[in-house]
This record gives structure tokens, sequence and C-alpha cells, in this order.
């Protein structure tokens, strides 16, 4: 990588399977959503990856409940760095989907258990005093299906520094490393990439 090329960082993007393994082993993500005047906000949850759909919990008298039903657009932010697992990509990524609660049993009876195992994966009676904790009729479930990811594999950065990552390993570059960055280039008075 020649030191100008710093500023692209779209040709670093996780692989499918370098995403489901993060989605899978990453143990917490950053739900965010808009408030009714239009700050965004986001909050540390635990989450379940299951159906190609992220899954949170939390009471459903919270500001966040009333501001999703209002408008169902959200991200999800889930970070590598946070997990103890070693197989755990590095990196991040960013979800932008549409979020659905779901307030019936039969989903909060698997729901609640998979995520108790997620967060207690090595105690039974961590598990179970952790569903208990989560059976409670104010919580209600919501599931995220994705519209679009945005990926930064920080494995990939610091190989292609080292002069260590394959051509082929790179994603192609999106619109904001081509077209947005050589307008702002121009803007400022510098070539063009």
């Amino acid at each position: 990588m020649a030191a100008e090329d710093h500023e692209i960082v779209s040709i670093y993007g996780h692989s499918a399977d370098q995403r489901e393994q993060l989605m899978r082993l990453a143990p917490e993500c950053v739900l965010m959503w808009a408030t009714k005047d239009g700050w965004p906000v986001g909050v540390v949850h635990s989450f379940v990856w299951h159906d190609q759909k992220i899954w949170i919990t939390f009471a459903s008298h919270r500001h966040r409940a009333e501001a999703i039903r209002r408008d169902s657009r959200v991200s999800v932010n889930v970070s590598g760095r946070t997990s103890q697992d070693p197989e755990c990509p590095i990196g991040q990524l960013t979800a932008k989907g549409r979020a659905e609660f779901h307030d019936d049993d039969e989903t909060k009876k698997w729901f609640y258990r998979a995520l108790s195992k997620k967060v207690s994966p090595e105690s039974q009676e961590g598990e179970d005093a952790f569903y208990k904790l989560l059976d409670s009729p104010l919580r209600t479930i919501i599931s995220v299906q994705i519209e679009k990811w945005i990926s930064f594999d920080a494995d990939k950065s610091h190989r292609d520094r080292m002069g260590l990552l394959k051509d082929e390993e790179k994603t192609p570059r999106l619109s904001s490393d081509t077209v947005r960055m050589n307008q702002e280039r121009k803007d400022r008075g510098l070539e063009p990439r």
C-alpha cells in the first residue's frame, strides 16, 4: 500500500464467511435508532445472529421501543474486538436494516434460551439464571432484517500496510473511495486518484 492510499478503506471488506463468523462470535452490538427530534442514539446489547437477522431484546417501556415503532429503520454495529474467541475476525460490521417486533411466546422461548446460552456458554446455572432474568412480561424482542452491510476488516488493512495482502483479497472500491473522494480532492486542490 502506498502511503498516499491510506484514505482508501472500502477495499477491506469482510468476505461472506468472515461476516457470518463475526456475527456468530461477537458478544455485543450497538443498536442505533433516531429519536423523534432526529438525534441518533445507540445502546450496547447482547444479541443473537439467527436466520440472517440480528435479534435483540429490551424492556418495552424504553424510549427505543417507541422510537423504533415510529420508524423501523435502525443500524447495528458489531465489533470483533470485544470477542474473547480467537476465531472471531477483527474489524467491524455495521448493518442497516428494519426492525420487527416479536412478543409471542414461541419466539421468546427460543430467543431467551439462545441468548442465555451465548451469554453463559460454560455454565448451565448461569444460563438458567439469565433466562429467568429475561423472562419478563415487559420485555420485547426485535429482529433486524439487513438491507445493507458496511464492513471493515482490520486484519486486511494491517496486512496491506505490511505489504502482505493479495489483490484478490481486496473488495471493490465503493463510490466513497472513487467518486466522492476524487470530488473532495478536487475541492481541496489535490490531484484525483
